[in-house]
């Protein structure tokens, strides 16, 4: 479906596996891959950048084992262009660097795609949007984090909408197929907005994982995207 106010046509619900049951992991994804989920989502933290440490390559490489779908991971580390090969090898579709922490940011999204992967752009929530002007034609998608980075079931901060509205408008002057990934504090209140400012991939998290039935869950958060 092509949502009013943006050019791209992919609506994707990528499912957040920090929220997942991790003592039966490979479970939880084949389960939310029946259901409907188009990708799995890692938030890989190192205790630097953020406050809390999660997961690394071997949660991503385990997950490769248990499905076809697609799978995102999201560095919020320093120094990330040390681990790009190391998430790739392991299995991941789709990586996405900080702009706060990537030194040389054009270089590390380089090397994202020399790897195999498709390379985003990641901002938090205090980055200035206009930083992403200069890096849009080498990317394949921006994530977009409206809550603070590291830490599940938070509220969205008020600015995010704006935000993602404002990077909408800037990629479409691009002309280029770019995706708007919103991450944080997604849920069945809140997706119409986000998809009404202009995501196309929503980050899931414990609105699905929490949920007793992923299937319903996916099909509600699917209805409420395009009402």
């Amino acid at each position: 479906m092509i949502m009013e106010g943006t050019n791209r046509k992919k609506c994707l619900i990528a499912a957040s596996v920090l929220s997942a049951d991790f003592s039966k992991l490979g479970e939880e994804i084949r389960d939310v891959e029946k259901s409907g989920a188009d990708w799995i989502h890692f938030d890989v933290t190192d205790g630097h950048f953020v406050q809390n440490l999660t997961m690394g390559t071997l949660a991503v490489e385990a997950a490769r084992k248990s499905t076809k779908l697609p799978l995102d991971v999201h560095l919020m580390i320093e120094h990330p262009e040390r681990f790009i090969t190391l998430f790739a090898d392991a299995g991941a579709d789709y990586i996405s660097v900080h702009y706060e922490t990537a030194m040389h940011l054009h270089r590390t999204v380089s090397l994202i795609r020399e790897a195999g992967a498709k390379p985003g752009v990641a901002l938090g929530p205090s980055t200035p949007v206009s930083h992403l002007k200069w890096i849009l034609e080498y990317i394949d998608y921006v994530l977009i984090l409206s809550v603070s980075p590291g830490f599940g079931g938070q509220e969205v901060i008020s600015n995010a909408l704006e935000r993602i509205k404002t990077v909408d408008g800037m990629i479409k002057e691009t002309g280029r197929e770019i995706l708007i990934q919103g991450d944080g504090g997604i849920n069945m209140s809140t997706i119409q907005n986000f998809a009404s400012a202009g995501v196309n991939v929503f980050t899931i998290g414990s609105a699905l994982f929490d949920s007793p039935d992923y299937s319903q869950a996916i099909k509600q958060l699917r209805e409420r995207i395009s009402a």
